[in-house]
């Protein structure tokens, strides 16, 4: 009876091996730029899917950094883009340096769009850019929110840069 289950298991190994060496070379061989673009636009729905997750999460200007009671725009993005392996500086004037510059007609979801805001020089925004003029960001009452990217960001958008290869 042992033997029988052992000489079952070896036989299931040795039939996906088989399986695998007959269909690796279509399976291990996708267009490169297929194969880049599938990664990052996946990588990017799961930072957003995270981000989502923090729905309603208030927002504190300096929010420390790791922790996830609070959050403001740059600590919120450097988390939920950690969790996927990207490292962020601390602040969205030090996250609009990094990455790739994207235009305005060719931003994809995941990419981070900068604005500037009353009170302070430059970039002193951050939000995640969902698609259809959307972004995933926390700024003021309600905390993290999906939010139009109406005539308001529109007049105070800076840049956007692609951090997700």
């Amino acid at each position: 009876m042992k033997l029988h289950h052992v000489w079952g298991k070896r036989l299931a190994i040795m039939a996906i091996g088989a399986t695998i060496a007959i269909s690796g070379g279509v399976i291990s061989n996708p267009q490169p730029t297929q194969a880049a673009t599938v990664s990052a636009s996946t990588k990017a729905d799961h930072i957003i899917s995270l981000g989502k997750k923090y729905m309603g999460t208030p927002y504190k200007f300096g929010s420390k950094v790791g922790q996830t009671r609070t959050f403001d725009c740059s600590t919120l993005t450097k988390y939920i883009y950690g969790k996927y392996g990207i490292n962020l500086p601390r602040t969205a004037a030090q996250q609009s340096k990094v990455g790739s510059h994207v235009s305005k007609n060719n931003w994809k979801k995941g990419d981070l769009l900068f604005f500037s805001v009353p009170g302070r020089p430059g970039v002193g925004h951050v939000g995640v850019y969902l698609g259809n003029n959307k972004m995933l960001n926390t700024y003021g009452a309600g905390g993290v929110k999906i939010t139009t990217i109406n005539s308001y960001w529109n007049s105070h958008y800076i840049t956007a840069r692609r951090v997700i290869k």
